[in-house]
């Protein structure tokens, strides 16, 4: 196929990249230039809010887009890319939905239009992508975690366990985890994009794809076994003050939000052929990475920083 890439110099579009050039697919990729571009693409430079003249010419058989700020980027580009492209895929998220019910799973209701932030940008970028004249793609995604990360979930819980010593592990140890790796998510969305494939779709693991025990076990395990977990109970977590999510990354407690962020129904995903590889790969391959580096792992400027304070865990933990 010829693939272009909105973005894909980090994260999830670098995974994307990444597949495309393995797979022996002619890959183009257009983004600002202020990162390096992965081996084996074509390099076009212009802005989503501003210049597009590079996008002017051109045909591919499949855009993938993984713009997260204003919607009105994506209506620009699905508008001009339309007639010159046979496919297009917008990398959405799960939080498009309305409130934490999922019963209905993708066809659960959306946030209104007007919603601020990312949810609301998200949700435009999937109105503005319907300007497109050939089927798209809108690929929800839930929790993403793997190489290249760039908001610092998985990367901080690695630099911490590899630090050692008496370590927060929120509980309960059985609580279940749903997330994809991004090079999984990458796999998915050139599949369907070369088979045509259109609509919605949650992507994620089925729930329970691993646990938060497996989770920090394995990667107490992964950084050198110089960690010592200590469970603690959500109650004593949340009376601490702690934020789940931010402060202590991935982990939420059991309640609607986690149910949410954790159990939806991915039986569509799966039924079109969506393969998630086991959270072991996952956590070594990101280490590995992560050891590669020169510095710290990147972080996106428009995401907070993840994490929790080493004093806040001590006291917690009455060290």
């Amino acid at each position: 196929m010829r693939v272009l890439i909105l973005g894909g110099s980090g994260f999830v579009g670098r995974c994307v990249a990444d597949e495309a050039v393995g797979r022996g697919c002619d890959v183009t990729v257009f983004n600002r230039g202020s990162k390096a571009a992965p081996e084996g693409v074509t390099v076009l430079t212009g802005d989503r809010l501003g210049d597009l003249s590079a996008l002017e010419t051109g045909t591919w058989d499949a855009v993938v887009d993984t713009w997260s700020a204003q919607g009105e980027a994506v209506r620009r580009t699905a508008g001009l890319l339309s007639g010159r492209a046979g496919h297009y895929t917008y990398v959405s998220s799960r939080s498009v939905y309305a409130g934490t019910e999922r019963e209905k799973a993708e066809d659960a209701p959306l946030v209104a239009g007007t919603e601020e932030g990312y949810a609301g940008d998200k949700l435009r970028g999937e109105l503005g992508v319907r300007v497109f004249d050939g089927p798209v793609l809108l690929g929800r995604a839930g929790l993403i975690l793997g190489p290249y990360e760039d908001i610092g979930r998985l990367p901080w819980w690695l630099n911490r366990l590899a630090r050692g010593g008496p370590t927060l592990a929120p509980g309960p140890r059985e609580l279940p985890l749903q997330y994809i790796d991004a090079r999984d998510l990458a796999i998915f969305l050139l599949d369907a994009a070369g088979r045509g494939v259109g609509g919605p779709f949650d992507l994620v693991s089925r729930s329970g794809h691993t646990t938060m025990g497996e989770f920090l076990e394995v990667a107490a395990e992964v950084t050198g076994g110089r960690a010592q977990l200590r469970w603690t109970s959500p109650e004593v977590v949340t009376a601490a003050g702690i934020e789940p999510w931010t402060q202590l990354p991935v982990w939420l407690p059991p309640g609607e939000l986690h149910t949410f962020l954790h159990g939806g129904d991915v039986s569509k995903a799966y039924g079109e052929g969506l393969v998630c590889r086991p959270v072991r790969a996952t956590i070594e391959d990101t280490w590995a990475w992560l050891r590669s580096l020169p510095g710290d792992a990147p972080q996106r400027a428009d995401r907070p920083q993840v994490g929790l304070d080493p004093q806040v865990e001590a006291k917690v933990l009455g060290e």
